[in-house]
């Protein structure tokens, strides 16, 4: 089947693969307002840094269509602190906010001002793609032939507009790649969304636990480890999904390269290092529960951050759509 959209703007509402329900069901929301779109981001519903980010813009363009001449500065203002309060590790989405509210202060009239928020949204939309694509042709050029890389959550079409980020080297890099993909817990992003999509592009995938990933590194079956990201400071430490910084060490004591892939718009220039980056921490039931089946006994502890911090010095090479850069990246990441 053709791999579904992820995003998609129809009839005056934005259209989101609902990827909670995958692979199970291939279902949409449409989201006629803000709300809709914060709550999607919020409950994973969209998921994906750069997703998160075009879903955000979108989401702005539908808070002026439900807005008026008098009030759509203040609306605008408005359902972008609504949207940033959403998830606070991913910045794309304040890179989205920031960019359409940019946009709407170029002019002037609710109709004008409607019509360039719907131009930007389309454009960070198209964009990614061709950021993706430039992307994953500069990193497959880092793999060697029928390479086997091991992954981690979901960087893929799921997470972008479409081809992908760590996702996208390895489409880039072609059919070949032999991919490991960690099953990524508590949320299971890489067996439910990964293997997933790798295998409707007919890749040749095999699902692990997170648990096993050394194993498979030190029985010599991995080239390479790509992952995505959700925020990369100024000095290259780098926030993704949790259990990246575990991958990170294992490669580095196994001398396998270990590489980011990420457009430059989750370059945070405004931070110095890892240690500014604000790591989500979700609800206690992610962990305790699976597909709503409780798996823990009532009333224990939990402790569940989104994200972990991969210190720079432990990332070969970061890959962005403007090029590959090797440590040490201070000065290197500039936009």
């Amino acid at each position: 089947m053709a791999r579904p959209k992820t995003i998609s703007w129809q009839d005056n509402s934005l259209l989101l693969l609902d990827q909670r329900k995958l692979p199970l069901q291939v279902e949409y929301k449409r989201c006629e307002n803000v709300e809709d779109v914060a709550e999607a981001i919020r409950s994973l519903l969209v998921r994906g840094a750069p997703a998160i980010g075009a879903a955000a813009a979108y989401g702005m363009v539908l808070a002026a269509l439900n807005s008026n001449e008098e009030t759509i500065r203040e609306d605008l203002s408005r359902a972008g602190e609504k949207l940033a309060g959403t998830r606070p590790t991913a910045v794309n989405l304040f890179w989205a906010i920031e960019k359409m509210m940019t946009a709407a202060a170029e002019v002037q009239g609710y109709a004008a001002i409607y019509q360039r928020l719907l131009e930007e949204a389309h454009s960070i939309l198209e964009q990614d793609v061709i950021s993706n694509r430039a992307m994953g042709k500069l990193g497959a050029q880092l793999l060697p032939p029928k390479a086997r890389v091991l992954t981690i959550c979901n960087a893929g079409a799921l997470a972008t507009t479409d081809w992908g980020t760590a996702l996208g080297v390895i489409r880039s890099a072609g059919r070949d790649v032999k991919v490991y993909a960690c099953e990524t817990r508590p949320v299971l992003q890489g067996a439910r969304l990964t293997a997933w999509e790798l295998l409707e592009d007919g890749f040749d995938v095999t699902l692990i636990c997170d648990s096993m990933a050394g194993t498979v590194m030190a029985q010599g079956m991995v080239d390479a480890v790509i992952a995505g990201a959700d925020r990369i400071a100024a000095n290259g430490d780098t926030a993704n999904k949790i259990g990246t910084y575990s991958l990170a060490v294992l490669a580095k004591a196994h001398k396998i390269p270990f590489y980011i892939a990420a457009p430059t718009s989750t370059i945070d220039e405004k931070i110095a290092s890892g240690e500014e980056i604000i790591i989500e921490e979700r609800a206690a039931d992610e962990v305790t529960h699976i597909g709503g089946q409780r798996i823990a006994p009532s009333g224990v502890k939990v402790y569940n951050p989104a994200f972990d911090v991969t210190p720079a010095n432990l990332i070969s090479a970061i890959i962005t759509e403007q090029g590959v850069f090797r440590f040490p990246y201070q000065g290197k990441l500039s936009k």
